[in-house]
């Protein structure tokens, strides 16, 4: 499985993908919805106010075809803040898990080391019974 890509990664898919919607929208409630956009302009602040959920108000769609794109827009302005959230709280629970990782790899570690000296020292307690009992049997 492949790493997760950065929150930079991310954060600039993200960002790029929701200024090419509000390019994208304000161009076409430009031609979509001409009596209420005047120019591009109010199209693509239009398009920003709603892709990041402020929504002044003082522009809104009036045809139908209008609405159509104000949805999409809003859906993917719903999205981006979902996966900015998704973004950060992975990342949060990645590093808590590499921490625990690490914590547990430690104690194991720990726990090695323990038993090795443990071990080392019985090892020593045995050479010297043997040594006594050699020692008995060869007076």
């Amino acid at each position: 499985m492949e790493d997760p890509g950065s929150v930079r990664n991310a954060a600039g898919t993200i960002v790029t993908a929701t200024a090419i919607v509000v390019v994208v929208a304000g161009i076409l409630m430009r031609l979509v919805d001409h009596h209420e956009y005047a120019n591009v302009w109010v199209g693509m602040w239009w398009a920003l106010q709603t892709v990041t959920t402020v929504g002044y108000g003082d522009v809104t769609p009036k045809a139908t075809s209008g609405r159509i794109v104000a949805a999409f827009v809003m859906l993917e302005g719903i999205a981006f803040l979902a996966i900015v959230t998704a973004s950060i709280t992975s990342t949060f629970v990645a590093r808590a898990a590499e921490r625990r990782v690490a914590a547990r790899e430690e104690a194991v570690a720990t726990e090695e080391q323990r038993l090795d000296a443990r071990f080392d020292a019985m090892a020593r307690q045995l050479d010297e019974i043997t040594t006594l009992l050699a020692d008995r049997k060869n007076p």
